[in-house]
């Protein structure tokens, strides 16, 4: 009796949660942009956070979306919902984010353990953008999460059709084509991906090095220590 009411009560808070305000059209045109530059007319391109929570019992999924607030970023925020929820540790998970900037390394570190202090939920994270990916704390950010049970991707065309699809409000007129849209960003991404590869594969890198140390074999020749021309920034703002 007290399961069938437990999950009564459950479902009745998901459908709760499941009336979620959806973000604009202009918004998420203008949010997950990944050109490499933000042209004018400039604006800043803030952090957003859309996630999916998805009982494996079938049950209808979760959505919602935060952006950074008062210091609290989105990510922290996110954090702080899933606890709330009071989700059946005895059930798992499965949750999907779609970030406009990838996690800086306060919050890589912070999903880090709470992913794994709850390992009924099984968390998968897609980023449009890659937060001053030059700078080597936040590639090390990038790393302790892409080598967890967090793996770090770059968002493609199924992850922001997606998005498109599940977070945004279609009954507004658009000015845009969202096809285009669409496969745009899936062009711009491809730039995207390699860079984030680049930083996955330096970790291996900063291991041989730590061993070759260790073993007192003199230094190693650099490799991606350096932000080079093509590492320069997407665009100018970051995230707020």
């Amino acid at each position: 009796m007290m399961g069938a009411i437990w999950n009564f009560v459950h479902s009745a808070l998901m459908n709760c949660v499941n009336t979620m305000a959806l973000l604009t059209a202009k918004t998420f045109r203008l949010q997950f942009n990944n050109k490499r530059r933000v042209t004018k007319p400039y604006y800043p391109r803030k952090a957003l956070l859309c996630y999916q929570l998805t009982p494996q019992n079938g049950s209808t999924p979760t959505r919602g979306y935060f952006k950074n607030k008062k210091k609290r970023h989105a990510e922290i925020r996110f954090i702080n919902k899933i606890k709330s929820m009071g989700l059946d540790e005895t059930q798992c998970y499965q949750i999907t984010c779609y970030l406009t900037w990838s996690p800086c390394p306060s919050c890589a570190r912070e999903l880090f353990d709470f992913i794994k202090a709850h390992d009924h939920l099984n968390l998968r994270i897609f980023a449009s953008r890659l937060y001053y990916h030059w700078c080597r704390r936040q590639q090390e950010g990038l790393r302790l999460l892409c080598g967890s049970q967090v793996p770090v991707e770059v968002m493609g065309f199924p992850e922001f059709a997606d998005c498109w699809e599940n977070f945004v409000d279609h009954e507004e007129p658009l000015s845009f084509n969202p096809s285009e849209m669409l496969e745009e960003l899936d062009k711009n991404s491809r730039a995207v991906k390699r860079r984030l590869e680049k930083i996955k594969q330096s970790r291996s890198v900063d291991v041989l090095e730590n061993g070759l140390r260790s073993l007192q074999l003199g230094p190693v020749s650099p490799h991606c220590q350096e932000a080079t021309q093509d590492d320069f920034p997407w665009g100018m703002s970051v995230a707020s």
